[in-house]
């Protein structure tokens, strides 16, 4: 095997491995950021919520659905919570949960 394979497999184990930790942060992310909505509707089965959100991501690709979903249940609750501030939320979650896998075991 020659040194270029090896740095090729090299980088392919790598970003295999970001890819992984990325997908992490982001499903650790979309659960602060339910845990966040429930509480502010004050639900009292947090679960069932960071369990719809997280199905409501899997269903298709990208974040909108998330935060669509989230902007909509916090409008339907009452609260007056623009996008902006859901979607700010979401890039502080994103930032916490990066480092949170990062620094996991």
């Amino acid at each position: 095997m020659t040194s270029f394979q090896d740095r090729e497999r090299g980088f392919e184990k790598k970003f295999a491995n970001d890819q992984e930790l990325e997908f992490r942060a982001h499903a650790r992310s979309n659960r602060l950021l339910a845990e966040w909505a429930a509480r502010r509707m004050g639900l009292t089965n947090v679960e069932d919520y960071v369990k719809a959100v997280v199905r409501e991501d899997m269903e298709q690709p990208g974040e909108g659905d998330v935060l669509r979903k989230v902007t909509q249940d916090l409008a339907g609750a009452g609260l007056e919570i623009r996008e902006s501030e859901v979607r700010t939320r979401m890039d502080e979650f994103l930032a916490q949960a990066r480092e949170q896998v990062k620094s996991a075991p």
